[in-house]
C-alpha cells in the first residue's frame, strides 16, 4: 500500500472518483456515487478491504504517469527488463453505467503483466457471490452488482480474481468494469477504444472554454478539470474531497467524511468557476445552493448531501484500520449539525458574485435570501461553532461576525444596485453595527491584530478573509498587523496553519494537522492585494510546488515530513490556486472584486 496520499491519482465520471496509486493499484472507489459505499477501500485499510491490481510482474524502475493533456484520462508507463507498459485509466461520462476502464498497452518488448481484483462493497465489509461470464466475471451482493469484461482469461483464487497474461508491442488489452443495480440486467458489451476517444474529446472539449490566460495556464487547467472531477452532475453540487477519513496527521484522530457540498465553499467555487468562463457551471451550482437551502431559514445547515440531503449522520467503521492506521474511519458528518452563523454571509455573498457576473436576477432566489437574512437579524448575536468545526464549544468567533456583516452589507447593496425590493437603510445599519462590534471586541491593539474570537488570544488564518470580502482594505493599518501577525506566528516553512492546535482546550480535539492550504493562497491574495506581487508570486510558486506529479492537492501539507495530509482531492486548495492566479494575472482578479472599503470608512 502507498504511504503517502500524494501516491495517488484521480479518475472519474463527474458522479464518483477513484483513486489510482503509482504502483497500478486502484484503490478507492465509490459506487455509484461520490457518497455511497466503497467497491475498493484499501486506501484505508490493506488488499483485503477491496483492491484492484494491474502492473507488471518484474517492474524495474519507478513508474511515469501523467494525465493526457486537459483530460481526466490517466497513464502510467511501466519499465521492466523485458519492455514497456502503460496501463490507461479513465472513466466515460456516465451513461447507462458507471464504468471504469483500464486499456493495457504495449510499447516495447513483451512484458508479462498480473491482474488481482478483489471486489468488496460497502467499504471492504460485504464478500460478493462471483460467478464466471463469457465475457468475464460477475459479481453480486445485496443491491450492488458488478461486472468485469476483458477478453483475458480470469481465474478465481483465495477469494480474489487474477489474471497473468503477456503484452507486446502495438497489443492493447481492454478491461472494463462496470456497476449497476443487482435487480437490473448485466450491462452489454462496451467498446473501451471508442469511449477512450470520446472521454479525450469531451474533457479537451470542456478545457478548452477556460478564458484565463495567465502565466499559471497548466495549473489552473489542471485544477479546473479536477473541480469539475469532483462535481455531481445530476445536481450542480460540488464535494469537498473524492474520499473520507485521509487523516490530517498521520495516526490522528481528526479524520473525516468530506464526500458533501459545504456552503462556504460557494463563493470560493463561484469565483473561480465564473472567472475562468464556465457560467454555466457556476449557474448550475448555484442552482444547487438555492434547492438545498430552501425552506426554514432556521433550518439553515454548512453542509449538505449532493441532492441536498440534510441527514449525514456520522457513525465510525471500526472493521478499518485507516490509512497509516488513522483511526477512527468515519463516513457521514456530524458537523452538518453545528451552528455556524458564517453561512448566512456565505450564501448572500455567493448570490451577490453571481449576480454582478450577469447570472441574472433570480425574484424567488432573493425572497429567500431576505428570509435568510432576516433571521440572521435576530441571531447575529449568539456565539456559534466556527467555520473550522470546532468541538470545544461555541464562541464569538470573528469570522462567524465578519460574515454577519457580509450578508447585512450584500443585502443592502442588492437592494441599491439591483433595485430589488427590501429595506436597505435597515440592513446597512445593521452592517455598520456588526462592523463596529468586530472592530471593538476582536481586534487587539496591543499585539495589532484581530484575534480568532472576542476576548481570545489565539490567532486564526480566516482573519485573512477581511480585505478580501471587503470588510477593511488591504492597506488598512489593522490588517496589515493581522497579516504580518498571521505570518510570524501561523507559519512554517512559509505556509499557513489555521490557528494553533497544541494550545490547551484549542478545537476540542486531541492530535495536531499540517498546513491548512487554502489559508495559504488566502495569504497570496493579500499580499496581491497590498501590492506585494512579487512576493505573492513567489507564494504561489512554492504552493504549486506542492502539488503531486499529477497536479494535485490534499487539504492540508506537512512541511516537516514533506507530504500531503487530509482528504485528496480537495477542492477547495484547487479553488484557492485557482482564484490566487487571477489575483496575480489582473488587477481586477477574484480578490480584488471582492474587496471593497466598508461605508464610511
Amino acid at each position: 500500500m502507498p504511504s503517502r496520499i500524494e501516491a495517488y491519482a484521480l479518475i472519474g465520471d463527474t458522479h464518483t472518483a477513484a483513486l489510482v496509486g503509482r504502483n497500478g493499484s486502484i484503490d478507492w472507489f465509490c459506487l455509484p456515487r461520490f457518497d455511497s459505499g466503497a467497491v475498493f477501500a484499501a486506501l484505508l485499510g490493506d488488499e483485503s478491504h477491496g483492491a484492484w491490481s494491474l502492473a507488471p510482474e518484474g517492474q524495474t524502475a519507478t513508474p511515469r504517469r501523467r494525465y493526457r493533456e486537459d483530460t481526466l484520462v490517466l497513464e502510467t508507463e511501466f519499465t521492466t527488463a523485458t519492455g514497456r507498459v502503460r496501463v490507461i485509466d479513465f472513466m466515460p461520462h456516465r451513461h447507462e453505467h458507471p464504468t471504469l476502464v483500464r486499456i493495457v498497452e504495449g510499447l516495447d518488448g513483451a512484458v508479462d503483466m498480473r491482474l488481482r481484483l478483489r471486489l468488496r462493497f460497502d467499504y471492504g465489509w460485504v464478500v460478493p457471490w462471483v460467478r464466471h461470464t463469457e465475457q468475464g466475471i460477475h459479481a453480486i451482493a445485496g443491491p450492488d452488482a458488478v461486472c468485469l469484461q476483458t477478453p483475458v482469461e480470469l481465474v478465481g483464487r483465495d477469494m480474489a480474481t487474477e489474471a497473468e497474461f503477456t503484452v507486446r508491442r502495438g497489443e492493447r488489452i481492454p478491461f472494463l468494469l462496470a456497476w449497476h443495480r443487482s435487480a437490473d440486467p448485466v450491462p452489454g458489451r462496451f467498446d473501451a477504444e471508442a469511449a477512450l476517444t470520446r472521454c479525450t474529446d469531451t474533457w479537451r472539449e470542456w478545457a478548452s472554454r477556460c478564458s484565463y490566460d495567465g502565466p499559471w495556464r497548466s495549473a489552473v487547467a489542471r485544477s479546473l478539470i479536477t473541480l469539475k472531477a469532483l462535481t455531481y452532475d445530476p445536481s450542480g453540487a460540488i464535494v469537498a474531497a473524492a474520499t473520507t477519513s485521509l487523516p490530517e496527521q498521520l495516526g490522528g484522530p481528526r479524520n473525516w467524511d468530506y464526500r458533501y457540498s459545504w456552503l462556504r465553499d460557494a463563493t470560493f467555487s463561484l469565483l473561480a468557476l465564473m472567472s475562468s468562463g464556465y457560467l454555466e457551471e457556476a449557474r448550475e451550482w448555484r442552482s444547487w445552493l438555492l434547492r438545498a437551502v430552501a425552506g426554514d431559514p432556521a433550518q439553515l445547515q454548512i453542509m449538505y448531501g449532493l441532492d441536498g440531503e440534510r441527514r449525514l449522520t456520522e457513525i465510525e467503521l471500526d472493521w478499518l484500520p485507516g490509512f497509516a492506521g488513522s483511526r477512527p474511519v468515519r463516513i457521514g458528518n456530524d458537523a452538518a449539525r453545528q451552528l455556524q452563523l458564517d453561512v448566512y454571509g456565505e450564501v448572500m455573498d455567493a448570490l451577490h458574485q453571481a449576480r454582478r457576473a450577469g447570472l441574472g436576477v433570480d425574484e424567488d432566489a432573493w425572497e429567500l435570501q431576505r428570509a435568510l437574512v432576516e433571521y440572521l437579524e435576530g441571531r447575529w448575536r449568539e456565539p456559534d461553532d466556527g467555520l473550522w468545526e470546532v468541538r470545544s464549544g461555541r464562541q464569538h468567533f470573528t469570522h462567524s461576525k465578519v460574515m454577519a456583516w457580509v450578508a447585512f452589507d450584500r443585502a443592502a447593496l442588492a437592494v441599491q444596485r439591483h433595485r430589488l425590493p427590501g429595506n436597505a437603510a435597515r440592513w446597512r445599519e445593521r452592517a455598520d453595527t456588526v462592523h463596529a462590534q468586530v472592530c471593538r471586541e476582536a481586534y487587539d491593539p496591543q499585539r495589532g491584530a484581530f484575534m480568532q474570537a472576542y476576548g481570545s488570544s489565539a490567532l486564526d488564518a480566516s482573519a485573512l478573509l477581511l480585505p478580501l470580502v471587503g470588510f477593511l482594505p488591504p492597506d488598512d493599518v489593522r490588517v496589515r498587523g493581522t497579516v504580518d501577525a498571521i505570518r510570524r506566528e501561523l507559519c512554517s516553512d512559509g505556509l499557513v496553519q489555521r490557528y494553533r492546535t497544541d494550545s490547551a482546550g484549542a478545537d476540542g480535539l486531541s492530535g495536531g494537522e499540517g498546513a491548512f492550504l487554502l489559508c495559504s493562497f488566502w495569504l497570496v491574495d493579500n499580499l496581491a492585494l497590498r501590492g506585494d506581487t512579487d512576493e505573492a508570486g513567489e507564494m504561489l510558486e512554492r504552493l504549486l510546488g506542492l502539488r503531486n506529479d499529477v497536479g494535485l492537492l490534499a487539504e492540508e501539507y506537512d512541511p516537516v515530513g514533506g507530504m500531503q495530509l487530509g482528504n485528496f482531492p480537495q477542492a477547495f486548495s484547487h479553488v484557492g490556486l485557482i482564484n490566487s492566479a487571477h489575483a496575480l494575472a489582473s488587477p481586477r482578479g477574484p480578490a480584488q472584486c471582492r474587496a471593497r472599503r466598508a461605508p464610511g470608512r
